[in-house]
């Protein structure tokens, strides 16, 4: 018998962390922090209901912090098994875990020096120790390889698109195949290769981010391109919250394009800064046979699509901050993509009381953060303990999501043989795990469970 403990991402879009139970087994499926609300990140912060030296292994979807960040936790209490993982994202947490330590300790330092913790002292989450302990557990495996954990449990990587590297995981539970969807991307889009499918399931975790809402018409290289150009017509700047890895690269590829092909100047500034985001960059230009990126590159004569005519890398504080005293037009590339940190705090900022700013979100704002906050409404907002008026255009492209929408979802598992025994909504708000499960459940023979955070279901 084996039993699934659910330890986040029920109800939300952050904290994925599932606990699979068979025989002596522990294996940990995701291990990622809570993104959000004070309420959320404060749960980082709880001792796990297990202990972390029984753990047998962790194996890893895509690279995002919401699925990997609690990892250094992990290993500081213990956990010294394999964390299982595709090259690719093996790749990216090279950049990603010491990044996050950094932004943890720069936090904690920030945070002691202005007194706007609740936690006296303020301290770092994790630090560049406790990352580079769980980088040295990483197990790269390749793409549709059968990796045997013990006898009778095994699982396989295929691509789930969303971000490089990103996949789902195919797991065998003796005569069981329970199958975790990971973030499930969109197919069609530039750079990444399309979704693989699953092909029978007994049981299937299935995320929901976008369960309730389809991705509008129309293309987000011309929604990008007419933004940018109206800013650019007023001399403003444009600001773009992105994901480091994934919408980054995304949002480089569209404004290069743009430029090729005259609908912006040529000579327009890009800035990406973002040091985690330049070098997630460098992965994919080193990395052509992961993505789609290699016949773009060869039609451009060796010029890779995802870096343009005019984009400048941003890696030192001291460049980020001299941004502030330039004038527009010009764009500006930053991260955190929903506003939890990161350097696009102090754009913020400096920017947000201009009405000359264009602030255009390319990606999901979850509930309780500042992207969430400013996207309804908000005349105002606090960064840094400062209130920060907001003045700006604000202006949202959810098409250019990296996750499947509603429609996409269903038609992902409708590549199923059969319906499995159950399909388990995950990593998703109340009202899209809702939407979703109607939806599914419309469909003969599909059962559909919402399961709470700390659930433990036994898998027949």
């Amino acid at each position: 018998m084996a039993t699934l403990r659910f330890l986040g991402a029920c109800g939300t879009v952050t904290g994925s962390k599932y606990l699979l139970e068979a025989g002596s087994r522990r294996i940990l499926i995701d291990c990622g922090v809570f993104q959000g609300s004070s309420e959320l990140k404060e749960k980082n912060w709880s001792t796990p209901p297990f202990d972390a030296r029984s753990v047998d292994a962790v194996v890893l979807t895509p690279a995002h912090i919401d699925h990997t960040g609690y990892l250094p936790r992990l290993a500081r209490a213990g956990f010294s098994r394999p964390v299982y993982a595709t090259r690719p994202t093996a790749g990216l947490l090279q950049y990603l875990l010491p990044d996050a330590a950094h932004l943890h300790e720069e936090d904690a330092r920030y945070a002691n020096q202005k007194g706007y913790s609740r936690h006296r002292p303020a301290l770092p989450f994790f630090d560049a120790n406790d990352a580079a302990g769980a980088l040295r557990l990483l197990q790269p495996i390749d793409f549709h390889q059968r990796t045997e954990i013990a006898p009778g449990l095994a699982f396989t990587f295929l691509r789930a698109g969303h971000i490089l590297g990103a996949a789902f995981i195919s797991f065998e539970v003796d005569s069981r195949r329970i199958v975790f969807s990971g973030d499930v991307g969109q197919k069609d889009v530039p750079i990444l290769k399309d979704p693989e499918t699953p092909d029978t399931a007994d049981h299937l975790l299935l995320e929901s981010t976008y369960g309730d809402r389809l991705h509008p018409e129309g293309s987000p290289r011309e929604k990008i391109g007419r933004a940018v150009a109206e800013t650019v017509a007023r001399h403003g700047v444009v600001l773009i919250p992105a994901f480091a890895v994934g919408r980054a690269q995304d949002v480089l590829y569209h404004l290069g394009s743009l430029q090729r092909d005259g609908t912006l100047p040529p000579d327009l500034p890009i800035y990406l800064d973002s040091p985690m985001a330049v070098s997630a960059s460098d992965l994919y230009t080193s990395t052509l046979s992961e993505h789609d990126l290699e016949t773009e590159q060869l039609e451009n004569r060796g010029v890779a699509p995802i870096e343009g005519p005019s984009v400048h890398l941003i890696r030192d504080r001291a460049d980020s901050i001299a941004l502030n005293g330039r004038a527009g037009p010009m764009v500006i590339v930053s991260a955190s993509g929903m506003l939890t940190g990161g350097r696009i705090l102090h754009h913020l900022k400096h920017r947000l009381p201009d009405p000359e700013t264009t602030l255009l979100f390319v990606g999901f704002q979850a509930a309780g953060t500042l992207g969430r906050r400013i996207l309804e409404g908000a005349h105002e907002v606090r960064i840094h303990g400062e209130l920060v008026p907001v003045r700006a255009d604000v202006r949202e492209i959810p098409a250019l999501s990296a996750h499947a929408d509603q429609h996409g979802l269903v038609e992902w598992i409708g590549s199923l043989s059969t319906p499995p025994r159950a399909v388990y909504l995950v990593h998703g708000e109340p009202s899209a795990r809702d939407a979703l499960a109607a939806v599914i459940r419309s469909k003969p023979g599909w059962t559909v469970v919402l399961p709470e955070e700390g659930e433990a279901i036994e898998l027949e």
